[in-house]
Parts: structure tokens; C-alpha cells; sequence
């Protein structure tokens, strides 16, 4: 296979006529993040926010102007947008073979904008509910929740999946005390499995040490291929780790893949519900149903007396989601056990399925599949009210 350099690839995109049908969308400067590696091509083009959609065959044009290049095995290309204040956000435009494969409406979408976006996203085979586990911040315990809420699920007789959408900080490896690495059929990789649940994390295919320094295309790449280049087989629920904040990776999860719905975690404290409350109003913005909020280290219980402390004050969440009209769905103890068998790799839910915090977790659980069942058989969800 030969070598592709940038410059192969940039002199292709030149024969790419802009926006203006006029000049090239190179000489125009509207491609960017060009990156080859091992004989993948991935690079954005940067269009206007209100023409994302109708520019879709300027990316399309784009791929295949780089197709002819000796040795290229995949072509990424991602149309990307800056929004004004208060525009709606632009939504990435499919690959190819999502735009040939769209399947009907998925499960989990509320109402008749939900079954429309649901009918533009490209469902992934064998899975019936996709649900997020998101923050608008980091530190707040968002992989703990996803983990044991995942676990949780199990428990209660679903078949299980967890993708670690994390690029920058894969914690599944250490949680599940993984460290085999996936086996790869063609260009499909088969997941692995930790406490019966099948897992896929980009900390399986680097070493735990190793920073992760992609910009925004290689990140949304990296995402997709986890989500649908992986062979899941059949399962109820695929919980989704997200990464922290409301950037290009968490919105495009959100506007690509049928999610089922959102748990948004938070701890009390106002700084963190603001955060929270962001990322709530980003998958409100498209249409993602919101499962439910949990509050984690609602307060802290000391390992030798008992005695609780809010020390990031308690309750914070519950009125928040209950100004705002969403579902709470429990309160996490800050707890050393907790910790200590998350970073063990022996969840709490698994390595001590009889105590009070595997039944919050559990608890937890049960509110999620009552909300999946409330959003499936179409019965209307709350009205989310921003201030």
C-alpha cells in the first residue's frame, strides 16, 4: 500500500468546486483537520451554519474527489459549522452509507419532531434503546453512574452493552478491570465483556498512559466506529458514556444516533447544576427525551462513624429537576465503597448486589426502563421549561 501524504489529499479536494461554484474549497479555506493515517483520510469542510444541509453533496463530492488516491481504505469527511448565538445547531451531515441505510422511526423518540429526527438517523443493527449518560461538566462521577446504572440494567434481566464514548478519558478498562484487547474481523472489532455486560472503550486500543490529542473530527470518527463498527450482537440497552460538556462530540452523539433518551447526572451544588442544566437544554435542542436527573455525592457518609455531611450541599438536583419539569430519578451517596470498587474494577452493583448503594443504583435502574416504556408506547413526556 503506498503512502498518502496531506498534500495528495489536499491537491485532490482543489478539483472541489466551493459553495460559490467558482473556486475550490481549498483555495477558499474551507478545509480543515486533514489527517492520514494507515490509509484512513479524515478532514472537515467548513460551510455556512444555514446551508449545512443543502451543502450535503459538497461533502459528498469531496469524498469521492479523494477516493481515487491509491492506498485509501476510508474516507471521513465532516461538514462543520460556527452558530451565532441562539441559532439552532447545524446537524453533521450522515456518511454515505448512513444516507443509503436509514431505517424507520426508532424506539424512545417522543412525539412527532422525535419520530422525524428518529427517521433521519441511522439505527445501529441489533440494538433496541440507545440511552445517554451525560454532565455538562467534568468530575461529577458521570462513568461511576454509567457503569453501575448499566449494571443495574442487567440486574434487572436486559441484556447489556457499554460503549465508552470518552475518547479523552476512558475509565471502562480500570471499572470493569479489563485489559484484553478487542479482536477485529475485517473492519468490524468484536467487544469485550466485563460482568456480562459487552463493552467497547477507546481505552482498549491505547495504552492507559497514552493522552489522547485529536481535534473534533477524529474524535466524532473514533465515536462512530466504536458505535457501529463493533459487532453487539442483540441488546435491550446500549448505555453511552458521554464525554463531558456540550462540545462537537457530545452534540453530534446526539443529532447522528436514535437515542432512546438522556440521565443527566449532577452533583448539588448550584455550579455543577449549571453545567447540568446546559447539557439537559442541548439534548432538549434536539430532541432527545430526558429520562431523569441523578444526583451523585449527594452527601457524604463517613466509612467509620456513619455520620452524613452534605458537603456539596443535598438536594440541589431534585429541585432542579423538578423546577424544570424532568424526572429525578435518585440520590448516589458519596461513599468509599462506591470508589474503592469502582477503581477496583468490582462495581458496587456486582461486588455487593444485596447493599443500600447497589439498591440505589438499582432503584435508578427501574425509573430509567419505566421511563424507556413511558417514551415507546408514545404517552407524552413532561414539558422542560427553561427560565
Amino acid at each position: 500500500m503506498s503512502s498518502i501524504t496531506k498534500e495528495q489529499v489536499l491537491e485532490r479536494l482543489a478539483k472541489v468546486r466551493g459553495p460559490d461554484l467558482e473556486s475550490d474549497i481549498v483555495s477558499l479555506g474551507l478545509v480543515e483537520n486533514v489527517l492520514v493515517k494507515d490509509g484512513t483520510v479524515i478532514f472537515s469542510i467548513k460551510v455556512p451554519a444555514e446551508r449545512a444541509e443543502e451543502l450535503e453533496p459538497l461533502r459528498t463530492a469531496a469524498e469521492k474527489a479523494v477516493e481515487g488516491l491509491e492506498g485509501v481504505s476510508k474516507i471521513t469527511a465532516v461538514l462543520t459549522a460556527e452558530r451565532k448565538p441562539g441559532s439552532a445547531p447545524v446537524r453533521p451531515a450522515p456518511t454515505s452509507a448512513q444516507a443509503a441505510n436509514v431505517p424507520p422511526p426508532m424506539q424512545g423518540q417522543a412525539g412527532a419532531g422525535g419520530a422525524n429526527q428518529a427517521a433521519q438517523k441511522a439505527g445501529v443493527p441489533g440494538i433496541k434503546s440507545i440511552i445517554a449518560v451525560a454532565s455538562g461538566k467534568g468530575g461529577v462521577g458521570k462513568s461511576t453512574t454509567s457503569v453501575n446504572l448499566a449494571l443495574a440494567l442487567a440486574s434487572h434481566g436486559l441484556s447489556v452493552g457499554i460503549l465508552d464514548a470518552d475518547i479523552y478519558g476512558p475509565s471502562m478498562p480500570r471499572m470493569l478491570g479489563i485489559s484484553a484487547r478487542p479482536t477485529a474481523q475485517g473492519k468490524v472489532l468484536s467487544p469485550l465483556e466485563g460482568f456480562g455486560l459487552k463493552v467497547m472503550s477507546m481505552g482498549f486500543l491505547v495504552e492507559e498512559e497514552t493522552p489522547m490529542i485529536w481535534r473534533g473530527p477524529m474524535v466524532i470518527s473514533a465515536i462512530t466506529q466504536m458505535l457501529r463498527d463493533v459487532a453487539w450482537g442483540e441488546l435491550d440497552i446500549l448505555v453511552v458514556d458521554m464525554p463531558p460538556g456540550t462540545g462537537d462530540a457530545q452534540l453530534t452523539m446526539a443529532q447522528q444516533v436514535p437515542l432512546a433518551g438522556a440521565v443527566i447526572v449532577s452533583t448539588p451544588q448550584d455550579i455543577a447544576l449549571i453545567d447540568a442544566r446546559k447539557g439537559l437544554n442541548m439534548f432538549r435542542k434536539v430532541e432527545v427525551p430526558i429520562l431523569g436527573l441523578v444526583e451523585n455525592m449527594s452527601t457524604f457518609i463517613c466509612p467509620k462513624c456513619g455520620e452524613q455531611s452534605d458537603i456539596f450541599g443535598h438536594g440541589g438536583a431534585r429541585d432542579e429537576a423538578k423546577r424544570l419539569g424532568v424526572p429525578f430519578l435518585g440520590e448516589v451517596p458519596l461513599h468509599m465503597e462506591i470508589r474503592t470498587n469502582s477503581d477496583g474494577g468490582t462495581p458496587v452493583t456486582v461486588s455487593q448486589p444485596d447493599s443500600k448503594h447497589a439498591a440505589i443504583y438499582k432503584e435508578i435502574a427501574a425509573g430509567v426502563i419505566e421511563r424507556l416504556h413511558v417514551e415507546t408506547t408514545g404517552s407524552a413526556g413532561p414539558e422542560i421549561v427553561f427560565e
